[in-house]
């Protein structure tokens, strides 16, 4: 049934499926108490080791013909996606959690606008006008949570949107090229900076089995997810689709640690799952229209020739 549905459905399904996959994320790491490179080091390494069996179980031998497909994104992916993993926890660390989930909201805007002049990716009036709705709605969230924190840390975090949005802009631009098999090689960019930092130390066992949980459940399958989606959608609408890790992460680490959402990050996060919800309404219906009158999906068009 599910390779029977469209492929930007299919972009989008896989990609929801990896940020509830990741919304953990954020309270994982408000929740645990050990320094940054070791954290990094025992999540890039867990990250290595399942992300590289899974990639020898699905090409076997065909595993290094997979990985030179990739082209360019073969150094530009796992760089990027490695920032964006150091920044994400030490942003997390100097300054609310909110705050750091809704500055990466700024991902889809980066991803159109990097997709639009080097890769000549064009995006919908729809999708652009959701970007910008759903910054709006980011920015709301923001204004309420804006004292929360260290200002260091809401600077370093202004890296997170840039580097996701290279990554799934340059993995959506090799056309349905399989990119998940560069993973392993985003966790050994993670891994070295932790060591060289003194990263190598066992922790605490209350916060290790946290660790635990993230590196071999969670952030496995939801950076392979994530990564699966450009291949069927563009860079910019793989980022659009984690900004729903800001009210999952956000509610999550509300609920556990306790930092209360103000009535501004409450209205925000409203208005952000309105647009996406309205937006993933009116695409299926779009869908089943054309389906009725027999129009295939430009997507699949794409993929055939």
């Amino acid at each position: 049934m599910f390779n029977r549905l469209p492929l930007r459905l299919k972009g989008y399904l896989i990609t929801g499926a990896g940020v509830v996959m990741l919304s953990p994320d954020a309270l994982i790491v408000k929740d645990t108490q050990v320094d940054i490179p070791v954290f990094v080091f025992w999540r890039a390494l867990l990250m290595i080791c399942v992300l590289t069996l899974l990639a020898f179980w699905r090409y076997k031998t065909q595993l290094p013909a997979a990985i030179t497909r990739c082209g360019s994104a073969l150094w530009i992916c796992p760089l990027a996606i490695a920032t964006s993993s150091w920044v994400f926890v030490g942003a997390n660390r100097l300054t609310a959690a909110g705050n750091v989930l809704v500055i990466q909201n700024m991902a889809p805007l980066i991803a159109g606008l990097l997709g639009l002049f080097f890769f000549h990716q064009k995006l919908r009036l729809q999708t652009w006008i959701v970007i910008l709705l759903c910054i709006a709605g980011a920015i709301m969230m923001l204004s309420g949570e804006m004292e929360a924190g260290n200002p260091m840390g809401l600077l370093i975090a202004a890296i997170l949107p840039i580097s996701m949005a290279i990554n799934t802009t340059v993995a959506s631009a090799q056309k349905g090229i399989d990119t998940t098999v560069l993973l392993p090689f985003a966790g050994i960019a993670m891994l070295i900076p932790a060591i060289l930092m003194g990263g190598v130390a066992m922790p605490p066992w209350d916060d290790m089995k946290r660790i635990l949980l993230l590196g071999l459940i969670f952030l496995p399958a939801a950076y392979y997810l994530i990564q699966s989606g450009p291949r069927y959608i563009t860079g910019a609408e793989v980022s659009l689709m984690l900004i729903l890790e800001t009210l999952l992460g956000t509610l999550l680490v509300w609920w556990w640690v306790g930092e209360l959402p103000t009535t501004m990050a409450f209205l925000g996060g409203g208005l952000i799952l309105l647009v996406l919800t309205s937006s993933a309404l009116l695409d299926l219906y779009r869908m089943n229209l054309k389906s009725r009158r027999g129009v295939p999906d430009p997507r699949d068009l794409e993929k055939t020739s």
